[in-house]
């Protein structure tokens, strides 16, 4: 969901939903690698039946990386996608059904931001390359060093879109890898895995959640089933509460901010592009032998327990005193409405609610006096009652002159304030007590002392700067004195674009629909016009949450929204969505929301109707466009303004190129279903083998499933309902709710995660004793940082009596750790690797 800071305001007022995972590594014998045995109990203390995996947010990062070499052909790109997988069902290990969905077509609504993305993501490519050739020029220029320049063709990540050729030899890939691990991996052995391929419509986490509302719909269905999501979407959240599950699980990468990320011109890190200054790496020992030595740190996974966030939610939203029994089910589904005006995918968030101002806290106040008043909730099973929203609405309206001025009056406040003039990074930075973060190694030393020098010296000037009048007001800080990672074209040296609309001042609605609409706030017409599409757009996205697909065609066609203050009246203003609706097919979303740079992925005379001046359709594929910030800092938070598609001139223009397309570029252009696998040592197996066998029709229905054979693999599709038929948003019967987790002063430590004491939890287990350093941890630790400077270059001796007294401290530092924790820490396969390291340089083999 597009809400910027959500998990992170979530995770920080309920700090009691983050749990960090326990995962076991695979151990090495005589240079033989031996993989963990994944049929074994869980080591987080929890046994889960499903995983669901949103593919996407697992394709990207192992095809385009930010903080590590990318792959170097597509192989590669596989293999890292692989070995994800296989991390991920090490740490969850699912016992019944692994659903693996890549988003497929997309419904109409969610078109526009991929459009939004994909102009974004080719705009800045051609941007960088541009950038490294100016700068490569002038270090080079001034006699700096630079590697050479590797000729290689850049990785357009656009290509991780339905239809793509990418895509259906990912499809391919996914199909052996699991026919690899139900034959040879004994966790694997006696599950159910679903594949869901891009050629399936739908976003991926849709997909999954459209599953799971059929399987509880079944008269079959276990209403105990431990679910677990894996996905970085702050949606998922949304969409696991709307389950209604009492047992469902988020499972995430843990975020840390402010990373290293290796310079694109030197490979080094430590510093951006544009601050490079040509610097020739330093060698890692004489030769340069332990450059590679280091092991980089692995990416850790956290659990998100919705049940502990049920707990949460169920003391902020109970009420007492009502005209009616209260039912925390219904409070849940409105709350996760309510969620939506402060941003979602396929509606701009309302310019008075902003999650860091506490958004949603202010409208869980306001819905409770609308629920006292009214008499009832505002949602029930995906449908929406607009006149008790506009009650909600009109309450926000009447603050909203207060919530812009109170908003200027912060940023002047903050942009007055100073921090220190230069705090370190790398290993040298300040931590927080009791966190889990690890500080990172200094990366290049020359680098980091120039830093220092060169922020120094910054902030030294920028004193002289604020003691002139000019600068005194109306300047924004932009810097929090930490070297956070930012654009080159968001830097401190280019003036902020003036903000024509000013919200903190009277006549701001007027100024606010002449810029952005460029329509006269008289006109009354057009703002119900707005507000009717906004009021459609909320029925839209809760049924989508709740129900499934209501339209594919339906989307928000203005890029702004309406204020709060405008919603009078719209009890009225939705009856229904148009009926029988399709979606797209893959090429023809292609050409829906592809730039006309990454038109190599379409076929030739489709790629000519986004270059054409003769095009009837060349006005969809500007070569730049205007991104307005509308109010933000920072141009990823802006509003990208492009042309929104036709659907019928469209699809007039691609009549005349249909014929053009190949048996391939037709096969890749049609709807797919769901692919489902089974071991042979799976119950299913035998049946679908007699259907296989008895030379049937190939096809068995009933009111569960319909499959068609495939050799060892069965197409799946979903149990099919009545269009009318509603799902229910309850707690089915039978389910046991899960033992409470939150103590007394779980609910009064509140936005203090990471202060005093506070450790996260590891596993589910809360009795689990945290680990403790003695005395032999300590001098390890010690050691580590004396093996690791000698490592990377500096002179020092070692003994053979060193290495012997290293080595016992080390076996008492690993009883110490594994008494409490079976998986080793980072330290220690970092002491691993330097203690091997030195005791080769010692003569020992």
């Amino acid at each position: 969901m597009g809400v910027p800071a959500f998990f992170r305001w979530l995770s920080r007022k309920y700090s009691s939903i983050v749990v960090h995972c326990v995962e076991e590594k695979s151990k090495e014998c005589n240079g033989v690698r031996i993989p963990v045995d994944t049929s074994k109990p869980n080591p987080n203390e929890v046994e889960f039946d499903n995983l669901y995996l949103d593919m996407n947010g697992i394709i990207h990062p192992c095809t385009h990386p930010e903080d590590k070499a990318a792959p170097k052909n597509e192989d590669e790109m596989m293999v890292a996608i692989f070995e994800y997988i296989d991390r991920l069902f090490n740490i969850v290990r699912p016992r019944r059904v692994l659903y693996m969905a890549i988003d497929g077509v997309a419904p109409r609504a969610k078109m526009n931001q991929q459009r939004s993305r994909r102009f974004r993501a080719s705009k800045e490519g051609v941007e960088l390359v541009e950038e490294k050739s100016r700068i490569r020029e002038e270090i080079l220029g001034k006699g700096g060093y630079l590697p050479p320049d590797e000729i290689k063709e850049r990785f357009d990540s656009n290509c991780i879109t339905p239809g793509t050729e990418f895509m259906e030899n990912l499809a391919k890939c996914l199909r052996y890898y699991v026919a690899d691990r139900l034959s040879n991996d004994p966790g694997w052995r006696n599950i159910t895995v679903i594949l869901s391929d891009a050629s399936v419509p739908g976003e991926g986490e849709h997909k999954i959640m459209d599953y799971i509302r059929r399987q509880r719909a079944q008269p079959h269905h276990d209403p105990n089933t431990h679910h677990c999501l894996c996905g970085a979407d702050a949606d998922l959240i949304m969409l696991g509460l709307a389950t209604h599950e009492p047992n469902f699980t988020i499972i995430r990468e843990e975020f840390k901010p402010n990373q290293p990320r290796p310079c694109a011109l030197c490979g080094q890190k430590g510093h951006e592009i544009k601050d490079c200054q040509g610097v020739a790496r330093e060698k890692q020992g004489e030769h340069d032998e332990f450059a590679d030595s280091m092991p980089a740190s692995e990416q850790e996974f956290i659990f998100i327990r919705l049940c502990v966030l049920r707990e949460y939610l169920e003391r902020e939203l109970t009420m007492a005193s009502l005209p009616f029994p209260f039912d925390f089910e219904r409070s849940i589904d409105d709350w996760v409405f309510m969620c939506f005006f402060v941003g979602n995918d396929f509606l701009p968030h309302l310019p008075s609610l902003e999650i860091r101002e506490g958004a949603i806290d202010r409208l869980v106040g306001i819905y409770k006096d609308v629920v006292h008043k009214t008499g009832g909730y505002i949602t029930e099973n995906g449908y929406v009652n607009l006149e008790r929203v506009e009650l909600i609405m009109q309450a926000v309206g009447v603050a909203e002159d207060n919530i812009f001025k109170k908003r200027k009056e912060d940023d002047v406040r903050l942009a007055q304030q100073r921090g220190p003039a230069y705090l370190t990074g790398g290993q040298f930075a300040p931590q927080a007590l009791g966190g889990r973060g690890r500080p990172d190694v200094v990366q290049n030393a020359r680098h980091q002392a120039f830093d220092m020098r060169m922020q120094g010296r910054d902030q030294h000037n920028r004193d002289v700067s604020w003691s002139l009048p000019v600068f005194q007001a109306g300047t924004s800080d932009g810097q929090d004195g930490r070297g956070v990672k930012r654009k080159a074209e968001d830097s401190d040296s280019e003036p902020e674009p003036e903000d024509n609309v000013r919200l903190w001042e009277d006549g701001w609605k007027q100024r606010y629909y002449k810029t952005k609409f460029d329509v006269d706030a008289t006109d009354d017409d057009f703002r119900k016009k707005v507000v009717r599409s906004y009021v459609e757009g909320l029925c839209w996205v809760l049924r989508y949450y709740y129900q499934g697909c209501a339209s594919w065609k339906w989307f928000f066609p203005f890029h702004y929204a309406p204020f709060a203050s405008d919603f009078k009246d719209i009890k009225g203003m939705f009856t229904d969505f148009e009926h029988g609706t399709k979606p797209f097919k893959p090429l023809e979303q292609l050409m829906g929301v592809f730039p006309a740079a990454s038109g190599n992925f379409l076929p030739e005379t489709w790629r000519s109707l986004m270059s054409n001046p003769e095009s009837s359709i060349i006005d969809f594929y500007p070569d730049d466009f205007a991104i307005d910030l509308n109010g933000k800092k920072y141009a990823w938070q802006g509003v990208a303004l492009l042309p929104f598609v036709d659907e019928r001139r469209l699809r007039a223009a691609l009549a005349d190129v249909y014929p053009d397309l190949t048996s391939e570029e037709l096969k890749r252009n049609s709807l797919g279903s769901d692919v489902l696998f089974v071991g042979k040592s799976h119950p299913i197996c035998d049946f679908i083998q007699e259907l296989y066998r008895g030379g049937s029709n190939d096809v068995v229905s009933n009111h569960a499933i319909t499959v068609t054979i495939i050799n060892w693999q069965v197409k799946y599709k979903d149990p099919q309902f009545e269009e009318d038929f509603v799902f229910k948003a309850v707690i089915l019967p039978g389910a046991k709710h899960p033992a409470k987790v939150l103590k007394p002063g779980d609910w009064e430590r509140g936005n203090n995660r990471g202060r005093g004491n506070w450790r996260p939890q590891l596993g589910f287990n809360s009795n689990r004793q945290q680990v403790h350093l003695d005395q032999s941890a300590f001098r390890t630790l010690g050691y580590v940082h004396t093996f690791y400077i000698f490592s990377h270059g500096l002179r020092g001796k070692f003994c053979h009596e060193n290495v012997e007294k290293v080595a016992t401290d080390y076996l008492a530092y690993r009883h110490n750790v594994r008494t409490y924790l079976p998986v080793p820490g980072l330290l220690t396969v970092i002491f691993e690797e330097l203690l091997a390291i030195t005791a080769i340089m010692c003569g020992y083999s």
